[in-house]
C-alpha cells in the first residue's frame, strides 16, 4: 500500500525532509498545512524563497548576509570600529547581537577548521579577516568561536597569523559551557561572555 495518496504529495514532502531537523512526519504537516492556504498566500511563500535564494547578499567586507554589498552592520557609523568579533557562521552574529551587549564588528568564517571534515584553513575566511587588520585600524580581534576541539584549532591559528600585528587578541569568558555552540546559549550567559572576555592564550 502506498504511504501517501499523491505523488505530488510525496515529491513535496520530500523536499521538506532535505530542510535540517526536519523529519517526515513534520514535512508532511507542514505540506499539508501549505496546502490549506489559499494560493496567493502559497505564492508569496514560495515568492519569498526564490528572492532569498536569488537576491541575498553575503557582506564584502565581513560575510555577513545582507541586502546589500555591505550589511547594515559594517555601513553602521555608530559601531565601534577598533574591535572584531570572529564568529562561525551567521546564526552566532544573530546570536550574539540579540545580547545588545556587543557594539563593534564581525568577521563570519563561514566554517571552522575540521581536518576530518576536510575543511583547511584556506576553505573558511581566514585570509580575508587577516588582510581587514590594518587598513581598518582593529585593534582587537574576538574570538567567538565554539568551545569545540575545532574551535579551538581554529583560534590558534587565527591567533598564530596575527601574531606579527599589532592587535589584541582577545576571547569569549568560559560562560559559554565547552562543546556549546553560541546559537544554543541562553543570550543573558552569551551577553555576559561578551562584556567579560579575557585575552587569548595560545
Amino acid at each position: 500500500m502506498k504511504q501517501y495518496p499523491s505523488i505530488l504529495l510525496e515529491n513535496a514532502v520530500a523536499e521538506f525532509s532535505k530542510l535540517p531537523g526536519i523529519g517526515s512526519k513534520t514535512a508532511l504537516r507542514l505540506v499539508l498545512h501549505l496546502l490549506r492556504q489559499s494560493p496567493a498566500e502559497v505564492e508569496l511563500f514560495s515568492h519569498s524563497i526564490e528572492q532569498l535564494k536569488r537576491e541575498v547578499h553575503y557582506c564584502q567586507t565581513c560575510h555577513n548576509i545582507s541586502d546589500t554589498a555591505v550589511c547594515s552592520i559594517c555601513a553602521d557609523p555608530r559601531r565601534d570600529r577598533s574591535m572584531v568579533c570572529v564568529v562561525e557562521n551567521v546564526r552566532d552574529v544573530m546570536s550574539i547581537e540579540a545580547t545588545q551587549q556587543y557594539d563593534g564588528l564581525y568577521h563570519v568564517l563561514g566554517g571552522i577548521i575540521s581536518p576530518i571534515d576536510g575543511i583547511g584553513p584556506h576553505d573558511i575566511e581566514i585570509d580575508s579577516l587577516i588582510s581587514r587588520i590594518i587598513p581598518e585600524q582593529i585593534n582587537e580581534v574576538i574570538m567567538a568561536l565554539p568551545t569545540t576541539m575545532e574551535g579551538d584549532t581554529t583560534a590558534f591559528y587565527i591567533y598564530r597569523k596575527l601574531s606579527g600585528l599589532d592587535v589584541k587578541v582577545t576571547t569569549i569568558a568560559r560562560g559559554v559551557a565547552v562543546g556549546n555552540d553560541l546559537e544554543y546559549t541562553d543570550e543573558v550567559t552569551l551577553g555576559r561572555s561578551i562584556v567579560n572576555r579575557m585575552d587569548f592564550k595560545g
